[in-house]
């Protein structure tokens, strides 16, 4: 992303154990020293948020959530030492934000997208007056969903 675009203000990363936001943030930090980057978990489930801003690993039951991608009980040991240093905050997303978002990727966009993968678009909308005119990255991942789950989550 960094090579096509070029430096950014804000990047925005779905998060569960923390793998895929520990290395976005370790390229981020050498690619844009001074891009603010966000993890993102669901609203149901934010071990991740809990841990962070306390500090130390916070450990929950699985969470109810239709992001099945990120429902993690708590970060890894690893993963935490890196998002304690290199990411700015950790937000969250509700269920319903996210099939907003399923919706408009797949009406839009024509993608189909999984809960999980919608969770940094959906933290980025919500702060979109924060966010105007400036640089974001949004890492959208996976479309490893069912197609009748899919489409009772857009209908339901």
């Amino acid at each position: 992303m960094f090579e096509e675009t070029g430096e950014l203000d804000a990047l925005f990363v779905c998060l569960g154990g923390g793998g895929l936001l520990s290395g976005s943030a370790l390229s981020a930090r050498a690619l844009s020293p001074q891009c603010k980057i966000y993890g993102v978990e669901p609203a149901a489930g934010n071990d991740g948020q809990q841990s962070f801003r306390t500090g130390s690993i916070v450990h929950i039951e699985t969470p109810k959530t239709i992001a099945d991608g990120a429902q993690t009980q708590h970060l890894g040991n690893y993963t935490f030492e890196i998002i304690r240093r290199d990411v700015d905050d950790i937000v969250t997303a509700t269920d319903d934000e996210l099939v907003d978002c399923m919706r408009f990727f797949a009406s839009r966009m024509k993608l189909v997208v999984e809960p999980t993968g919608c969770l940094g678009f959906a933290a980025a909308r919500a702060m979109k007056a924060e966010l105007q005119g400036k640089r974001v990255g949004v890492l959208i991942s996976g479309g490893n969903i069912d197609i009748d789950r899919f489409a009772a989550l857009l209908t339901g």
